[in-house]
């Protein structure tokens, strides 16, 4: 057995030295005591030199390996030329889709933990990575949690050229374009940035590649993990970047001049730069006519107000502004706090707790009696603790319809910013009334209206104001949304030109 040299260079750039290069690789790769790195000697008789098949079970195709390596390299019938050797193999002899000349131990290794198979072969200092990825994912299914009665039924998947493949059959453009960039230092993975040239504006795509490119982190495997290396504002409430499982939806922001971010093993897609009103919207709002799409906008504002707002002025009104409430509902609520041990603030903080609990219990439980549970679960405390007189009946219905609103919200970053400040506008409502209520409610407006989204004020089209179809808190006909929002890209502001049929 040859001794492995343990000079630098030979970990570097392939020696040639077949016995030495493959020790080396033995070593990066703790054979033999990693079963999944596979070691396959063969002998191309096309060109009479012998070689060394090397690749990772689980993340390489066996398949692709016997039929567009292993065969065509033991077959016989080409002639050797003046060009180097590797190229004689790629260009006459595989027959798999991607091969390329790499001789980088380090490109080596990354090769060959993506799932290519790597070929050696003796007396040359280059190798040749073949593509034969071929990751298990699941197949393509209903979305789980951005369900809609009309439009596509397909999510992605854990697998990004999958996922690329969905969005490529929405928008059979030949200007979309897929950029890989490679994040992560020891477990290496690709971030797939998705845009139409043309529209998509050049520094905004300058912009976030250079957040993917300066990430310093071990491995990046998800998008959730990316999002949080990539957002401006890490402490905020206010998300500023789209996690959505539709390629429908990825396809129709790619449309208005935005970007879809794609990483293999993570079976959504993120989208930047995004507004508010992207957080507000659902895929079927585009489907469904134009009165029954304004119609469950509507119904959406009333509950993002509802589940904010409403905990927080009961206590106002119970507590500094008693005249506002009818008569016979005053004397009702009076009476029912009558023998309650607690202060209403206290009252209101123990049921919101003990409903974020149950939600939180329901998604932990096992589905088959998660939903069972959760329902359950509610109406026998809430029975429960109005019989113990802990807290009023009404409160139990203020509790409750606030829940259910916040069930309404379409994102999920979404909920959970309504869902924290529900807490901080309930504390406002108990110290100061509807005045700390106007107060914080005016502090978060302009918040939002000051925070961007990779230089995209939030709150735009509508302030400020950029040229835009006023797709905002309703929408117009179809035929009508001419402009895309000037907002993300000035380029290619028009989406067509003409109008519809009469």
């Amino acid at each position: 057995m040859i001794k492995i040299n343990k000079d630098e260079d030979n970990y570097k750039i392939l020696t040639g030295n077949l016995e030495l290069d493959l020790n080396n690789l033995k070593n990066i790769f703790f054979y033999p005591k990693n079963k999944d790195f596979v070691i396959r000697p063969l002998h191309i008789k096309a060109l009479n030199v012998d070689g060394i098949i090397i690749y990772l079970t689980g993340s390489a195709c066996i398949n692709t390996i016997v039929a567009d390596v292993i065969q065509p390299l033991t077959k016989e019938g080409i002639k050797q030329t003046p060009n180097p050797i590797t190229e004689d193999i790629i260009n006459k002899i595989l027959t798999t889709k991607e091969a390329h000349k790499i001789s980088n131990l380090a490109e080596i290794t990354t090769s060959i933990t993506k799932g290519n198979t790597l070929l050696l072969i003796e007396n040359s200092k280059e190798a040749i990575s073949i593509s034969t990825t071929e990751f298990e994912h699941r197949s393509i299914e209903k979305p789980a949690n951005e369900n809609t009665i009309k439009g596509p039924k397909e999510a992605f998947v854990e697998s990004a050229n999958v996922n690329r493949s969905l969005i490529r059959k929405h928008i059979k453009y030949a200007n979309l374009v897929t950029e890989s960039i490679e994040v992560g230092e020891k477990s290496k993975n690709d971030v797939y940035m998705m845009y139409i040239e043309g529209i998509a504006d050049p520094e905004l795509i300058e912009n976030i590649g250079n957040r993917i490119n300066n990430i310093k982190s071990d491995s990046i495997s998800n998008v959730s993990m990316l999002e949080q290396f990539i957002e401006e504002r890490s402490y905020s409430l206010i998300p500023t970047i789209l996690y959505t499982e539709r390629p429908d939806r990825a396809s129709s922001f790619l449309n208005e001049g935005h970007i879809v971010l794609l990483i293999d093993g993570s079976p959504a897609c993120l989208i930047a730069p995004v507004t508010f009103w992207a957080f507000f919207h659902t895929a079927e709002d585009q489907y469904e006519r134009w009165a029954y799409g304004n119609f469950i906008r509507i119904i959406r504002l009333f509950a993002v107000l509802i589940s904010l707002l409403v905990p927080g002025l009961y206590i106002a009104m119970s507590n500094f502004h008693a005249e506002m409430i009818p008569s016979d509902l005053a004397v009702s609520i009076a009476a029912a706090r009558e023998v309650l041990p607690f202060p209403i603030i206290v009252e209101v903080i123990l049921m919101e707790v003990a409903f974020e609990l149950i939600r939180e219990a329901g998604v932990r439980i096992p589905t088959t009696i998660g939903p069972t549970i959760g329902i359950v679960g509610a109406l026998i405390l809430g029975q429960a603790a109005v019989e113990a007189n802990i807290i009023s009946p009404i409160l139990v219905i203020i509790v409750s319809i606030t829940g259910l609103s916040s069930f309404a919200l379409p994102d999920i970053s979404l909920s959970y910013a309504i869902r924290i400040s529900r807490f901080l506008f309930l504390l406002a409502g108990a110290f100061m009334g509807f005045l700390g209520i106007s107060l914080l409610l005016t502090v978060s407006l302009a918040y939002m209206i000051n925070i961007t989204s990779f230089g995209v004020p939030f709150m735009s089209p509508y302030a400020p104001h950029y040229p835009s179809s006023h797709d905002f808190l309703t929408r117009a006909p179809l035929w009508k949304q001419v402009l895309r929002p000037s907002n993300i890209s000035n380029i290619n502001s028009v989406r067509r030109k003409g109008k519809r049929m009469e």
